[in-house]
């Protein structure tokens, strides 16, 4: 039995209680093939999978309409189609992934530093700090997941426990778009029935091996002693396994190390074509990005605009400065250049994102100066900002230019 058919019905009733389950586990839903779908809205609720159009390609992500038919990551793409004929291949988008992948990063951090990031769509946190200000671990879990599904358009399962281990394991089985609490006192009751393969580092070979020898369920791996084990596995593998069979899981959430690039994007409600109005989302997007980058007293000398079109085609333009640059200022005037260079004046825009990469500390960093600069320089003044929003909040202070913008726009 692979993991992909862990039986949901296996789980007994859990209480409610998640006193002591700080650690998080947080898996997107078919994070690649669900972000296709929310490009073009027209694959909603069809077999959709992810992959390479060759034969030999291999299906990389599936919606859940496509797993009905038995496709699943790694499937051979001949299979896949053979399996479901109306099948709706899409190519990857690996850029895409990664910019949805880092708006899911500042989801995590908005409720807690600790994150733990394992894949693009997959990470820990562990919210002990966190319990204070936005309450207990269950309420931070919906709250991600609301964040989630209001600012990107996708679903994601959360599991809570006490462990790295256990938090993972329940964020499986509370798929799709669910939320499972292990509680402390019933971690042994929620491990015990399951499948041996549940078990982290468990493969087909061990677990081959395993039933083989007629230990088919982790409780069977529980009541083993653990000199038993060893000598069936090995010092390492038998020790790993029975600590996790026991619900033993010492292993702390390792913080994120920061990004390369930091950016912002926006999806409009209706396709837009007057060049203020893109040029004002631009402006606000470079003074989100900006904001960011000073908040982790980083830099950047690459900026990027990015645009998609009503057919969902995409363009990405970007220019790189001398020196380094997290004014919002500079960023705006580079992006906004950068569109108006494409000379898109009656092009209908769905979709626009600011970014800026090859970031850098902003300690010693050569900050490059503008022409236009005043008298005390834009870095003051997005100082002064940057103060106000911390004291006021971050909607209650925006640039001059930003709000004369708005103002022109609602005339």
């Amino acid at each position: 039995m692979s993991k992909n058919q862990l039986n949901r019905t296996s789980i007994p009733k859990l209480g409610d209680s998640d006193q002591g389950c700080n650690i998080l586990h947080l898996d997107m839903d078919a994070f690649y093939a669900s972000v296709e779908v929310k490009r073009n809205p027209n694959l909603k609720g069809k077999p959709v999978i992810v992959g390479g159009n060759s034969g030999r390609g291999v299906v990389v992500a599936a919606t859940y309409e496509a797993r009905a038919f038995g496709i699943h990551a790694a499937m051979p793409m001949s299979r896949a189609i053979r399996l479901c004929p109306e099948v709706i291949v899409v190519s990857p988008d690996h850029q895409e992934y990664a910019e949805t992948s880092e708006q899911l990063l500042e989801i995590m951090l908005s409720v807690t530093p600790l994150v733990e990031t394992i894949s693009l769509d997959e990470a820990f946190l562990d919210v002990t700090g966190s319990r204070k200000l936005l309450g207990t671990p269950r309420a931070i879990g919906d709250l991600l997941r609301s964040k989630i599904k209001n600012e990107l358009q996708l679903t994601a399962s959360v599991g809570i426990a006490s462990t790295k281990f256990v938090a993972k394991l329940a964020s499986t089985y509370a798929k799709p778009d669910g939320l499972l609490v292990v509680p402390v006192d019933q971690v042994l009751e929620f491990l015990h029935p399951l499948p041996v393969n549940a078990l982290w580092g468990v493969g087909s070979k061990t677990e081959e091996k395993l039933v083989e020898l007629g230990l088919k369920k982790i409780s069977d791996i529980a009541q083993l002693p653990v000199k038993t084990l060893i000598k069936i596995l090995g010092e390492a593998a038998g020790e790993h396994l029975h600590d996790l069979a026991w619900g033993r899981d010492e292993r702390e959430v390792v913080v994120y190390e920061p990004d390369k690039s930091i950016g912002h994007e926006h999806t409009f409600d209706v396709d837009v074509f007057k060049p203020t109005e893109i040029e004002a989302e631009i402006l606000r997007l470079s003074d989100l990005v900006a904001s960011r980058l000073r908040s982790r007293e980083l830099v950047g000398r690459t900026i990027s605009v990015k645009l998609r079109f009503n057919d969902f085609s995409t363009i990405t333009r970007s220019q790189t400065i001398k020196g380094y640059t997290n004014t919002t200022q500079e960023i705006n005037s580079i992006a906004k250049g950068l569109y108006q260079k494409l000379g898109l004046q009656r092009a209908r825009i769905r979709l626009v994102g600011v970014r800026v990469e090859g970031l850098h500390s902003s300690v010693g960093a050569a900050i490059q100066p503008t022409l236009d600069a005043p008298e005390h320089g834009w870095p003051q003044a997005d100082q002064a900002i940057d103060k106000a929003r911390e004291r006021f909040g971050d909607q209650a202070v925006k640039p001059a230019r930003l709000v004369s913008q708005s103002d022109d726009l609602q005339e």
